[in-house]
């Protein structure tokens, strides 16, 4: 379908691809130099924090968890509504997420419910900002400070989000992005970890390759088993192509976002019961634009929009189904009912087209076909 409207697509400049074409010519092309430029590109972002770059957003959790001294016995507590990677970096270490309901406004982790989540095992807090929004800070590091708990944020989808006018990564204790393509940057495949000093780095460095040290011109030590997470110097050159259009790219995400509020508000969106996110344009980097769907009057299933959406040309996602439902975490003792609104979003929520080289018109296009669908399924 020629006119068909993914729910994202990545901006690539002739710029970046040629850069790309100079890397691959230079005959260096996994980790060296680009990677360094890269990192001191982000460390620079975030205020002059040490940044390692590594080749998915969820090793460098895995990475934070393991320097953070978090292992078997341990436990973290955590959101059950992310992407799986989130609790699987927590298994991956030996230890046991411990989940906490979402907030259905935020859809993000509810502070509220945190404490009463920790016992003497919990080593840490994992929370994720979804879509970009950002979990309050003050407050989280305010249960961690009082807890004596390491923080390892989930803000893959956070890159250009802000908390109280400071950018996310410039501030708190580990900070872990992704740039996964469907991101507000991507290399392709890959990710960073933001860390608080010089020791943590070396560190970071020794876990994303094998544990090896080097010295001198032939000398090798391992300390730590570590594993292969390095990112190429390809993907590096694409991610410092990426990051000279971050202001750019989420501005446009931001007008695409306002649109869809203006767009859906005009179509009923209130009196058809469709649930649109917070309204944050000061914080939030618009990574996504997800409604959650009247679930108590529909007639179809999610599964039915989405296919109808697709008829008429428009893409769209789930982001995400709730964690603890999965076989691997019901096999571990979760339950249906345990986290009642993280379930129902899970169950309901739609990721709507939104990236930077969107027309105009395409948001009143989806908002139209949206509501119209609604309109002939509810009961």
């Amino acid at each position: 379908m020629s006119d068909f409207l993914p729910f994202t697509r990545p901006s690539i400049d002739e710029e970046t691809i040629a850069g790309v074409a100079e890397v691959l010519r230079s005959g260096w092309i996994t980790s060296g130099p680009q990677v360094k430029a890269f990192e001191a590109r982000i460390c620079e972002y975030v205020g002059g924090r040490p940044v390692r770059a590594f080749n998915s957003g969820t090793c460098t959790m895995e990475v934070a968890l393991r320097i953070a001294g978090v292992g078997p016995g341990a436990e973290v507590v955590t959101t059950p509504l992310s992407w799986v990677a989130t609790s699987n970096v927590v298994l991956a270490v030996g230890a046991r997420p411990v989940f906490v309901d979402i907030d259905r406004a935020t859809r993000n982790i509810d502070l509220d419910r945190i404490e009463a989540a920790i016992t003497p095992a919990t080593r840490a807090l994992l929370p994720v900002d979804l879509a970009g929004l950002p979990v309050d800070r003050d407050r989280l590091y305010a249960i961690a400070q009082r807890h004596r708990l390491r923080v390892i944020e989930d803000a893959a989808q956070a890159l250009g989000s802000t908390w109280r006018g400071r950018r996310i990564g410039s501030l708190g204790d580990f900070v872990s992005f992704s740039f996964h393509p469907n991101k507000n940057v991507t290399t392709i495949e890959g990710g960073c970890l933001v860390l608080n000093d010089e020791r943590e780095a070396a560190l970071a460095e020794q876990y994303r390759l094998q544990g090896v040290v080097r010295t001198g011109f032939d000398g090798m030590e391992v300390e730590v088993a570590g594993g292969k997470f390095n990112l190429t110097d390809v993907a590096a050159r694409v991610g410092l192509g990426q990051l000279a259009h971050l202001e750019t790219f989420n501005a446009r995400r931001r007008e695409l976002a306002r649109a869809y509020f203006r767009a859906l508000e005009d179509r009923g969106a209130g009196e058809l019961g469709l649930q649109l996110p917070v309204a944050d344009f000061t914080g939030t980097n618009w990574h996504m634009f997800q409604v959650v769907l009247p679930e108590e009057r529909l007639r179809v299933p999610r599964a039915e929009v989405m296919r109808l959406l697709r008829d008429a040309g428009i893409g769209t996602g789930v982001h995400y189904p709730a964690i603890h439902l999965f076989a691997l975490y019901r096999r571990l003792g979760w339950r249906a009912g345990d986290f009642p609104h993280a379930e129902y979003v899970g169950r309901n929520i739609l990721t709507l087209p939104l990236f930077p080289a969107m027309r105009d018109e395409d948001v009143p296009r989806v908002a139209d076909a949206l509501t119209a669908i609604l309109r002939t399924s509810l009961r």
